[in-house]
């Protein structure tokens, strides 16, 4: 079951877990794609490969029809794929409960591993993805390139006991308030503590 998702992957609350497998994959279809994009074709792709041992022994072009629509469908293909045959080698078919071993497995960067690691073992992590990059930069907690630095900065500053929650509450919040174009500051309960960074129209 594919839980809703308000942001990149798959949206989970504090302390509640989603299927590990199907949170990575899905983490991994999701980079510059659409979540609506990506909730489909990752129900569809689930239909036919459930599992690791599915869908380590898909074919390439079997997969390739099933998420053409989305954007580097090649590269992603191959890292779904190689993930799944990785996790049968090396993780006995089950996904791992640490960053360093996430990030071994093909297509999984930090933010992909972290999201893991916290919407399926509930574990403290802060997932990055364009809107809490977009949101803490502006809002000046930040001041930052990337979205590796901003999980960085991030975690040497805010409680360990928000990292959980940041990543659903800023993309919920940059879905309906805090646009990447002319944000509706008017609307925004949280407008008198930013600080506006970058921002050069509003509504």
């Amino acid at each position: 079951m594919l839980a809703k998702r308000q942001g990149s992957t798959m949206l989970g609350r504090m302390g509640q877990k989603y299927e590990p497998f199907k949170v990575l994959i899905s983490t991994i279809l999701s980079a510059r794609a659409k979540d609506e994009v990506t909730e489909v074709l990752a129900e569809n792709l689930f239909k036919k490969y459930p599992d690791a041992t599915s869908l380590a022994k898909a074919k390439p072009s079997d997969v390739k029809k099933i998420i053409r629509k989305i954007g580097f469908f090649n590269a992603k293909t191959k890292n779904v794929i190689g993930a799944a045959k990785m996790l049968l080698s090396d993780f006995e078919g089950k996904v791992p409960d640490t960053l360093e071993q996430l990030i071994e497995l093909p297509g999984v960067g930090r933010k992909v591993a972290n999201c893991v690691l916290v919407y399926s073992f509930a574990k403290d992590a802060i997932p990055v993805d364009i809107h809490v990059h977009r949101i803490s930069n502006r809002l000046g907690w930040v001041k930052t390139g990337q979205p590796e630095e901003t999980e960085q900065r991030l975690m040497t500053f805010l409680p360990r006991k928000h990292w959980q929650i940041l990543n659903d509450t800023l993309v919920s919040h940059g879905k309906t308030i805090c646009a990447p174009i002319s944000p509706k500051c008017s609307q925004c309960p949280i407008a008198k503590h930013c600080k506006r960074v970058g921002v050069t129209s509003t509504r």
